[in-house]
């Protein structure tokens, strides 16, 4: 298979944490509507099932409305949950640009509790600069956090 990337180039965030819970925990504050909407932002049609379009609502910016497209793309129970995440608009430069980008979370049992990696893909540079630079900044805070809303998640 060839790796050559005929299109702009694109970065990706990653952000990698150790949670003292077992990860049927952290799986449930991952998809469940309720638990997102106070780590994250609150999802609109979500369902942690494969085929599902949900949005999430912020700041418009330009001729962006401020609204996030989701797809669930992949779920396997306790391990692994992957969706799309699509917004902005083409006529917007920096924040607000046309962005099509994946989330995929991945969990892992560590005998400390659970591994979680985020890996948020697909900023194509420079046109998705302001939004990867943003939305880095964002996961480094929200991910270390998700600990923090575990509470009565049995």
């Amino acid at each position: 298979m060839n790796d050559v990337n005929l299109k702009s180039p694109t970065q990706e965030i990653v952000v990698d944490e150790v949670f003292p819970h077992a990860p049927e925990t952290i799986w449930k504050t991952l998809t469940s509507g309720a638990l997102m909407a106070r780590w994250l932002m609150e999802p609109h049609g979500f369902s942690p099932v494969q085929g599902t379009h949900f949005t999430y609502q912020t700041k418009p910016a330009g001729e962006w409305d401020g609204t996030i497209h989701c797809e669930v793309l992949e779920v396997v129970p306790n391990e692994r949950f992957v969706y799309a995440w699509k917004g902005g608009h083409e006529s917007n430069k920096g924040y607000g640009s046309r962005l099509d980008t994946v989330v995929a979370f991945t969990l892992t049992r560590v005998p400390e509790g659970t591994r979680l990696r985020l890996v948020h893909s697909g900023f194509v540079t420079p046109t998705n600069d302001t939004a990867f630079h943003n939305m880095r900044e964002g996961w480094r805070k929200v991910v270390p956090n998700l600990g923090n809303f575990t509470d009565g998640v049995h």
